[in-house]
């Protein structure tokens, strides 16, 4: 008999600020997780979420934790907190319930059964005083602990500054001057992926230049959703880079390099198409691949280019390391 079974959507007829949605969690080898648990996915329940998908072990049920995030906004502040947490602990996952758009007391109801039927840590980011107070209540009487992430800082935030906070859903995300120009750079990085457009490169705060499989547009897109706006140019031994890039005055130029080894495997696991006179080998070749890099680093250096090893970085770290070089280069 198959053990692996799937939730159906939920029947239920659509509330305002809700979805249906199909709970993932998976009986069987999924996500991560030994073979052999049912996470309770022949349960149903309507969610203005979605849950992550996983896979559990009976025989060690303690690998595995419920972790309900639960935001009157998008979630993003929590899911980073409850991440950045639960990343201290090796050898626990979270298996991820993330409820946004939490404003009312029917909705709350809701994520609250779900809570009950799942227990685990809770995690809340809730504007609404009351709501928060419920959340701490049935939190309490359900025996599972619970914590208002953003509260104790906001309440450093009102005694240092000597003034009470707004208490206003989604603050950070409003439609101010920050949002439009986070999009008007990621426009500039898409329309300036590998090597395109040199002609505005001047416009950039970033330039980043590496070989081929150096993360250059993931930390350029990454950047570009913190308002900086940024543009990779590929270096390729014996094709000169635009005249541009050596013309500009305004951007900081930042070379990307990682290992030989490195970047060797993420050129073989590439899906590559079979476009003409590609050289598969010569791509993921070391010894072709210790040659670019070689003259990656000496093109750096005769331009004074800084340069960020990203072999063992996130592309979090990759931007911050970045960030790092503006103020010391200015």
């Amino acid at each position: 008999m198959d053990k692996r079974k799937r939730c159906d959507i939920c029947p239920r007829k659509s509330q305002p600020g809700f979805e249906p949605v199909r709970a993932t969690a998976i009986c069987g080898e999924v996500g991560g997780f030994p073979e052999g648990a049912s996470l309770g996915a022949d349960r149903r329940w309507f969610v203005p979420g979605y849950q992550q998908t996983v896979k559990n072990s009976v025989e060690n049920k303690k690998n595995f934790f419920h972790l309900h995030l639960i935001s009157d906004s998008t979630g993003e502040t929590l899911i980073s907190a409850g991440r950045a947490a639960a990343a201290q602990f090796q050898g626990s996952y979270a298996l991820e319930h993330v409820y946004p758009l939490i404003r009312n007391r029917k909705q709350l109801a809701s994520v609250l059964e779900a809570v009950d039927k799942e227990p685990g840590i809770v995690l809340y980011t809730i504007v609404d005083q009351e709501i928060a107070s419920l959340i701490d209540l049935r939190c309490r009487e359900m025996g599972v602990p619970c914590v208002n992430v953003l509260e104790p800082v906001i309440d450093v935030f009102q005694a240092y500054l000597g003034a009470p906070s707004r208490r206003r859903v989604g603050a950070q995300h409003a439609l101010n001057a920050d949002y439009f120009a986070r999009i008007e750079a990621l426009n500039f990085a898409m329309d300036h992926d590998d090597g395109q457009m040199p002609e505005t490169y001047d416009e950039a705060d970033i330039l980043l230049v590496g070989i081929s499989r150096t993360s250059k547009t993931p930390t350029s897109i990454y950047l570009a959703n913190r308002g900086i706006k940024t543009a990779n140019i590929p270096i390729v031994p014996g094709v000169e880079l635009p005249d541009a890039l050596y013309r500009t005055t305004r951007p900081l130029i930042v070379g990307l390099i990682a290992t030989t080894d490195r970047i060797s495997q993420v050129r073989e696991n590439r899906e590559l198409g079979s476009s003409q006179g590609f050289d598969r080998y010569t791509y993921t070749d070391r010894a072709s691949i210790n040659e670019e890099l070689k003259y990656a680093r000496a093109l750096c250096a005769r331009n004074n280019w800084p340069i960020i090893d990203v072999t063992r970085r996130s592309i979090e770290e990759t931007a911050a390391a970045i960030l790092a070089l503006r103020p010391r280069l200015r």
